[in-house]
C-alpha cells in the first residue's frame, strides 16, 4: 500500500500501557430535530489525496466526520429523529449517558435496528455533565469504522470556564483510526477478518483528529485550554502525550477527578479524558499531540501553533471541575459479587465454549465467526450474565485470561474502579469503560439504579463482534 502519511504509517496493535433518572414526557405534537445517517465524503487523508467516501451523521447540512457536536446542559433533553438513509439497518447509542433503557440504542437488545428508509425517535434526559459521544450500535464494527460517530458534550452545572485557575476556552478533539488504501478509500474487505479480530482488532493506517490528518490548532502563549479528548476508533488503543504543555487530567469518561499531572495518557476505544494544557511561553512556535502507534516511536497527530499575545498566567494550580453530585455511592459492606472471565483470541484460544445454545470447539467457533468468550460463552444474548435488584450494589471482578487487552463497557451505568491493575487504571476513578491488559484483573463496583436490560461488551468492536458481548438485567 502507498503511504498516506507524511510522517509515519501506523502499524500493528497499540500498546497498553444516583439520582433517579427523569421520566420522558410525550411530545406527540412536536417535530423532533433530525439526525440523518447517510453516505457522505470527507477529506481524511492529507492534502493531495482524494476525499474518502464515508457514512456520516448530519443535522441541517451535509454529513460530517465526526458527526455534528451535540451540546446541552446537565438535566436537559436530547431529542432527535434518526432518519436512516444508509443501505443497512442502524441505531444510535448515546455512549456514557445514564439513560432510560428504551433510548439506549443498543440494537437488538433495547431496540430493533432501524431499517433503511425508516426513522426512530430518541428523547431522553442527559443527567450528568461531561464529555460523551454517540455512535452506531448495529453492525458497529463496520458502521463506526465508516464514520458514524460524533461528540455529545454536557456542560457543567456550575460555572467553570473563566473561573480562577480554570481554562478560558475548550477544544473537543475526536481521535479516530482509518484503514485506507492508496486512493484514500476505506478498505472494505476486512470487516470479517478473523485474524485481526483474534488479535488486537482491525487497525488502521491513518489517525485523524477532528476528521483531519495532522491538523494545526491555534493556541496563545500561556493560554489555558480544556481539551475534551474522545477515542472513537473501533479497535485502536491510543497512548497519548502532550509534551511541554503542562498537561493535567481533570476528568475521565465525563466524571471529574482531582487534577493530576500526566506525562502520558492511555485511552482505549470509547474512553474519554478532559485535560487542561497551558500554552508554551519559552518562545517555541509549536507543540504537539503525540501518539505511540505500538512500536514505541511517538508520532505527531496534531500540532498546537502558538500565535498572538502572551496571556496572563493563571498560576500552576488547576481548578477542579464541579462534582456531579448525582451518582450513587456503592455500598461495599455486602455487595452482590459477580465475575467476568475473558478468554480466547490468538496464541491462547479456547478448547470449547457455548455459542447459539451449543458447546463448540475452537475450530467450529471460528467457522461461526467467534474467537472470544465471556464466562465460557460467545455472544450469549438469550439470557442475562447476571441479574441485580434495583438499588443493589454490584461488585464485578473482571479477569483477562488472554494475551490482548480489552476495553470493557457497561451500558446505563458508571462504576468505581476498586482495584488498580495496569497503568491505565487508578483506584477510585469513575468510568464507563475500563481497559484491562493481558492477564490482568480489575474489580469495579456500581449501584444498579437504572432498570432494564443493559449490554456489557468489549468496545474493541472486532472483539465484540466475535464473542465479547453479553447483557445484565436490573429489576
Amino acid at each position: 500500500m502507498t503511504s498516506l502519511s507524511r510522517r509515519s504509517i501506523l502499524k500493528g496493535a497499540a500498546a497498553l500501557g444516583g439520582a433517579t433518572l427523569l421520566s420522558r414526557p410525550s411530545f406527540a405534537d412536536e417535530r423532533l430535530p433530525i439526525l440523518r445517517a447517510a453516505p457522505a465524503s470527507a477529506q481524511l487523508a492529507p492534502v493531495g489525496y482524494p476525499s474518502t467516501p464515508v457514512w456520516a451523521y448530519a443535522t441541517e447540512t451535509a454529513g460530517t466526520v465526526p458527526g455534528p457536536e451535540i451540546r446541552l446542559g446537565a438535566g436537559e433533553r436530547v431529542r432527535f429523529q434518526l432518519i436512516n438513509d444508509l443501505p443497512q439497518p442502524t441505531s444510535v447509542h448515546w455512549h456514557g449517558i445514564r439513560i432510560e433503557n428504551a433510548m439506549d440504542g443498543a440494537a437488538p437488545l433495547t431496540q430493533a435496528p432501524v431499517p433503511p428508509g425508516d426513522t426512530f425517535d430518541y428523547d431522553f434526559v442527559a443527567p450528568d455533565p461531561g464529555t460523551y459521544w454517540y455512535h452506531s450500535h448495529n453492525r458497529s464494527t463496520e458502521q463506526v469504522a465508516r464514520g458514524l460517530a460524533g461528540p455529545l458534550i454536557v456542560d457543567d452545572r456550575e460555572p467553570w470556564l473563566g473561573e480562577p485557575g480554570a481554562a478560558t476556552r475548550e477544544l473537543v478533539l475526536i481521535l479516530d483510526d482509518w484503514l485506507l488504501d492508496s486512493d484514500a478509500r476505506i478498505i472494505e474487505n476486512r470487516w470479517e477478518d478473523l485474524h485481526a479480530a483474534s488479535h488486537s482488532g482491525r487497525m488502521g493506517n491513518t489517525v485523524t483528529v477532528n476528521g483531519a490528518a495532522y491538523p494545526e490548532l491555534d493556541i496563545q502563549p500561556d493560554e489555558r485550554v480544556r481539551l475534551r479528548i474522545i477515542n472513537t476508533a473501533t479497535d485502536r488503543i491510543m497512548p497519548l502525550s502532550l509534551p511541554h504543555l503542562s498537561a493535567r487530567l481533570i476528568a475521565l469518561d465525563g466524571h471529574p477527578v482531582t487534577p493530576r499531572e500526566i506525562d502520558t495518557l492511555i485511552l482505549g476505544p470509547a474512553q474519554r479524558a478532559d485535560v487542561v494544557i497551558d500554552g508554551r511561553v519559552d518562545g517555541e512556535a509549536r507543540a504537539s499531540l503525540l501518539l505511540d502507534p505500538g512500536n514505541g516511536e511517538w508520532v505527531e497527530i496534531a500540532g498546537f501553533i502558538h500565535s498572538g499575545d502572551t496571556l496572563p498566567s493563571r498560576g500552576t494550580d488547576v481548578r477542579p471541575l464541579p462534582a456531579w453530585g448525582t451518582l450513587p455511592v456503592p455500598d461495599l459492606s455486602d455487595p452482590q459479587r459477580e465475575t467476568l472471565l475473558m478468554e480466547g483470541g490468538a496464541m491462547r484460544g479456547m478448547l470449547e465454549t457455548r455459542f447459539g445454545g451449543e458447546t463448540m470447539g475452537f475450530r467450529e467457533l471460528a467457522a461461526n465467526g467467534m474467537v472470544w468468550a465471556f464466562n465460557g460463552a460467545a455472544n450469549e444474548m438469550d439470557k442475562p450474565m447476571f441479574q441485580a435488584a434495583l438499588g443493589r450494589t454490584v461488585q464485578l471482578k473482571m479477569s483477562n485470561r488472554s494475551v490482548f487487552p480489552h476495553a470493557i463497557h457497561l451500558h446505563g451505568h458508571h462504576f468505581t474502579v476498586l482495584s488498580k491493575s495496569g497503568a491505565a487504571n487508578i483506584e477510585g476513578d469513575v468510568r464507563d469503560t475500563v481497559l484491562i491488559g493481558a492477564d490482568e484483573t480489575v474489580e469495579i463496583a456500581f449501584v444498579a439504579d437504572n432498570p432494564g436490560q443493559w449490554m456489557i461488551h468489549c468496545h474493541m468492536l472486532s472483539h465484540q463482534k466475535s464473542g465479547m458481548m453479553a447483557w445484565f438485567e436490573v429489576a
